[in-house]
This record gives structure tokens, C-alpha cells and sequence, in this order.
């Protein structure tokens, strides 16, 4: 009614619903404790994390799965500081994230206000919008402008600082420029004579291969994907989080010959994949020095990046799948499956494959990496959400966990994130439990990696999350020490000079952390004792619960695993 007044975190809470935010993660403090409170009026749900970096991973991971960004919450200075490498991921991985920063009042600007510090300016770096509203009037449209530039064309972050003093600062209804929901992201089509260009290379190709990305994944392209393979009988190579999108388990999955697939294919076609670091940027000598490379991005900048491409197909991934479909039902063409090329990569699959399956089969204690994961992947859901970081733990997981369906594999991600595991999880298992109730999370961490957010476990706790944590540890990083090896190295003077940088305390009880908390905690050293917690944890769906897993401090990928996080291939 005219004359009535509305404060300014009612504005931001209220603004933000009518954009259809779900999901809000954060640490109140001054000035922001008012936004929370309002956010949970407004019918947004709010999880108070432990510490900032996590809550701006897990409000991302949101962005993610739901396709509409989560918002990260902070307090200014610091507070919005710890924020930055949760927005810096969230950009370069290219999924949706708004920031909310609280920041110093106006008039005390220059004077060395409490927590004062350039926020707009930090937060340009890491984002593809940062602004600060010029009135509470303009807050909706600063709001819907934040959703929307996030969400359209390649997603990203962005960062919205609100000044102490607008908080609680109230203004007349009828001033406030409200604003309608934003429309979803416009879909993009490429261009029919690329489309055709690009089957022409496909059909003529002798040896092709399909590398599907996690961008494929964000534009639920699943269904497509999965025709075009099976259509056009072509192998296919998943990025980590784009497994899924096609089930692990297809008989075209040539993951387990990666390495020889990537070498020797004459015509690669990219569905949403970037030619970086993950795939040796498409550059001998991993790759043919005459590959052709058929690119399908969303982003026009991304095109011929490190490889001159022989097509680029410039649109929504989905959409221009269904356009490469329609183009082969037009020709029915398919790539015999009895060719030299299948022949060669199945057989390096069935040797890679036999490997594995030796090295998991070791019954020698303490236990190795493929000994764990093959017992994790016998007994936990087909269809949980796996979040997975850490070194070996992440990168042997990749190999011997797999994913049948698409968006449930979240990990370190395009920019080699550490510490992102239990935000993540967070995440998904609030998703979760709103889209898809009784769908399990399961967070497999190295134990370095789960000293990055550890204390989360008490977010997991109070939320009421049923969780699974895995803790593979090996006491270190990479690698680490036995308890014999460590009281030797202590005799030898002053840890900090002696222990190796690579070390952790061996046998640390990290499972304490989670039954501190009303959790259920298991330290393991056995099969037996493995398979004994999986069950519980797997029958529990009520109460969350840590494996702490013991395994050989010395436990490494077999020769040759697919070293992406070794120097020599940066």
C-alpha cells in the first residue's frame, strides 16, 4: 500500500526470490546478519557455513546442478576476501554464482571504516559483473541484471556489494523499482552450413572421437548426446564432471583408453569441452599434429583456442546436438563398430581395465587406492552424487568410480581446486533432498584435501545432511609416512626442518571430527572393517557419517595413470 516502507535487506531477500533463488550460504556478521534473516522470511534457505571460502564453493555447486545461480553471503573486508577463490572457480569452471559482500558505510568511506576495502574493484578480477547499487531503489534491478548476466551466455560469478548502512536503511515501497523474474538464457543455434561442414568431417573420419564436456552436462544435453552416439556408433571420452551424460557403462565409453584415444584420433568433436590443461590443449605430442577438431561452445572467445579448428559450431550445447542429429538422420551414416580403430581401442581398454583389476584385487594390508574404491564402488548407490578431491584420491577415483547419470560427479574442476569437497556436498545434498529426496551425497577426500574444510562436518551435522564422507588416508599429501618412519624423523631434530613438506600426522582420527558432532564415525584398516561401515553408513539414510580409511602411506596410481596433475604435463 502507498506509504509503506521496506528496509533494504527486505529488498535484496525479496528481490532475490522474485529471481527465483533457492538456496543462500553464508557467515553473518555486521552488516549482513539482517540479509539472512530476511532471506528465510522471503522463503530462501539459508546455511550458515564455517567459514567463507566453503560457502562461496557450495553456492556455486547450486549454480551447477539447478542451472540458477546460489548465493554466497558474506561480511565486508575479510570476510568478502575469503570469498574470492569460490568466485574465481565458479568463473572459470563457467557456472552461476551471485555474492552478496556487506561493506563498510558510505560516510565513513576513505576513513578507515571497519573492515574497509575496495570490494567493487577486488571483485572485477574474479567475475563477470561487479557493482555496487546507487540507491535501495535500484536494488531489484541491480539484483535481476547480477542473475541474469550469470546465467547468460557462458555463466560465471557476480558480485553485488551492499554498504552497511543500506541494511536497515528503509524507503517508500512505492519509489522501489521492482523488476519481473529475468527470462531463462536465450538458445543459441550454429549456423547450418557449420553444422553440415562438421558431419561432413565426422563421416569422413577414419578414426573420430567425441569428448564430451561438463558444459554439455550444464545444458542437459544428456539425452541428445546419447542418441548422436548411438546413431552415429562414435567412441566417446568424458571430462571428469561430464561423466554421466552418457552412462560410464556404454559400450562407446572409452575412458579407460584415454590416453591412446587422444593420440591417435584423426577428428575430434568437442560438446562443450575447452582445449586446456585437462586435455593436453589439443597439441602433439599427446595429440596428431594433423587433427581435426570440430568445436561446439557456447562462448564465441573459445573458439580456436591452442588448435585452428576444422568447424566451430557456436550455440547452446543441446540445441546444436539436436541440429548435428537431425543433419545424420538426413544421411545415416554410422561408424562401423568392427573397424581397425574400435579394434585398437578396446583392446587398450581390456588391458587397462585387467591392470586395474589386479592392483584392486591385492589382498595386502595395509590396503592400496584401487583396493578402496573397489570396494566404495560395490557398495555405495549407482545414483549418488560423488564429489571427489584430493591428488590420487581424486584422480584413481575418476578411473574406478563410475557415474550413470549427468551432473553427479562434482570435483576439483577446471582450475585444480582444493578444498572445495564439503562445500560441494553441502550443496548437493540440499539440492537433494528438495528435487530428488533419498538420493545420497557421497564425498570422497584425500586427507589433505579434507583438512581444507574439515570443520564443515559440523555444517553437514547441524543441517541435519546424511552425508557419507570417505576419507582416503595415506597420512600426506601425495604420499606420507608410516608411524615407525615418523617417531624416526622426529628423533632427528625439529619437525619443521625434518618432516618432509608432503607429511601429515599418521593415523590422524579425523572420523572424531564427525561423531564430535552427532555423526557417526569409523576408522578403518581393512576390507572387512570397509565393507562393514559402507553398509551402515549406506543403511543409515537419516545420519551422516565419516570412514576414515587407512591405507598404505605410500600407495600410488599404477604407471602411467592419467598424470594431469603432474608439472611435466602443464
Amino acid at each position: 500500500m502507498e506509504g509503506e516502507a521496506v528496509s533494504g535487506a527486505q529488498l535484496i531477500a525479496q528481490a532475490l526470490r522474485a529471481q527465483n533463488i533457492e538456496y543462500m550460504f553464508g557467515i553473518v556478521g555486521i552488516p549482513v546478519t539482517e540479509i539472512a534473516i530476511a532471506a528465510q522470511a522471503a522463503g530462501i534457505k539459508y546455511v550458515g557455513m564455517r567459514n567463507e571460502q566453503a560457502a562461496c564453493y557450495a553456492a556455486s555447486a547450486v549454480g551447477y546442478l539447478t542451472g540458477r545461480p546460489g548465493v554466497c553471503l558474506v561480511v565486508s573486508g575479510p570476510g568478502f576476501l575469503h570469498t574470492l577463490g569460490g568466485m574465481a572457480n565458479a568463473t572459470i569452471n563457467c557456472w552461476p554464482l551471485i555474492v552478496i559482500g556487506g561493506s563498510s558505510d558510505r560516510n565513513q568511506e576513505t576513513m578507515g571504516a571497519f573492515q574497509e576495502f575496495p570490494q567493487v574493484e577486488a571483485g572485477r578480477l574474479y567475475s563477470k559483473l561487479s557493482v555496487r547499487p546507487s540507491s535501495l531503489e535500484v536494488i531489484p534491478a541491480v539484483i535481476e541484471k547480477a542473475v541474469r548476466t550469470s546465467m547468460y551466455g557462458r555463466p560465471g560469478s557476480c558480485y553485488i556489494d551492499i554498504p552497511g548502512d543500506f541494511v536497515n536503511l528503509q524507503v517508500n515501497k512505492s519509489s522501489v523499482k521492482y523488476t519481473e523474474c529475468c527470462l531463462p538464457p536465450p538458445i543459441s543455434l550454429a549456423e547450418h552450413s557449420a553444422v553440415s561442414k562438421a558431419a561432413s568431417a565426422i563421416a569422413l573420419a577414419q578414426q573420430p572421437l567425441l569428448i564430451i564436456g561438463k558444459g554439455a552436462a550444464y545444458s542437459h544435453a544428456e539425452n541428445n548426446i546419447r542418441k548422436l552416439v548411438d546413431l552415429c556408433g562414435l567412441p566417446f571420452l568424458p571430462t571428469p564432471m561430464a561423466k554421466g551424460v552418457v552412462p560410464d557403462n556404454h559400450p562407446n565409453c572409452v575412458a579407460a583408453a584415454r590416453s591412446t584415444a587422444l593420440l591417435h584420433a584423426d577428428v575430434i568433436i568437442l560438446l562443450g569441452a575447452r582445449l586446456n590443461w585437462i586435455l593436453h590443449f589439443g597439441l602433439p605430442p599427446r595429440y596428431r599434429q594433423d587433427v581435426k577438431v570440430i568445436q561446439i561452445d557456447i562462448c564465441a572467445e573459445e573458439l580456436g583456442n591452442n588448435v585452428r579448428p576444422a568447424a566451430t559450431l557456436l550455440g547452446d550445447i543441446n540445441a546444436v546436438t539436436e541440429q548435428l542429429l537431425e543433419e545424420f538422420n538426413k544421411r545415416s551414416w554410422k561408424y562401423p563398430s568392427n573397424s581397425e580403430w574400435w579394434q585398437k581401442l578396446r583392446g587398450k581398454i581390456k588391458n587397462n581395465e585387467e591392470r586395474s583389476k589386479g592392483l584392486a584385487l591385492q589382498k595386502s594390508l595395509p590396503m592400496n587406492y584401487y583396493a578402496v574404491f573397489h570396494h566404495i564402488r560395490e557398495l555405495i548407490p549407482k545414483d549418488c552424487i560423488l564429489v571427489s578431491e584430493g591428488a590420487n584420491t581424486m584422480d584413481i577415483g575418476r578411473t574406478m568410480l563410475p557415474n550413470f547419470y549427468p551432473r553427479q560427479r562434482l570435483d576439483a574442476g577446471t582450475f585444480g581446486t582444493m578444498g572445495v569437497g564439503l562445500g560441494f556436498a553441502i550443496a548437493a545434498a540440499m539440492v537433494a533432498r528438495d528435487r530428488t529426496p533419498g538420493r545420497r551425497v557421497v564425498c570422497i577426500e584425500g586427507d589433505s584435501a579434507f583438512g581444507f574444510s574439515g570443520m564443515e562436518v559440523e555444517t553437514i551435522c547441524r543441517y541435519n545432511l546424511p552425508i557419507l564422507i570417505i576419507v582416503v588416508n595415506n597420512n600426506g599429501i601425495y604420499t606420507g609416512l608410516d608411524a615407525n618412519s615418523w617417531e624416526q624423523m622426529l628423533k632427528l631434530g625439529d619437525p619443521a626442518t625434518c618432516v618432509p613438506p608432503v607429511s601429515l600426522l599418521p593415523n590422524a582420527h579425523y572420523e572424531k571430527i564427525m561423531s564430535a558432532f552427532g555423526g557417526k564415525g569409523y576408522f578403518v584398516k581393512t576390507p572387512e572393517e570397509l565393507q562393514n561401515a559402507l553398509k551402515a553408513s549406506v543403511t543409515d539414510k537419516q545420519t551422516p557419517s565419516l570412514i576414515n580409511v587407512m591405507i598404505d602411506p605410500q600407495s600410488e596410481r599404477k604407471k602411467q595413470e592419467f598424470p594431469w596433475l603432474t608439472r611435466s604435463n602443464l
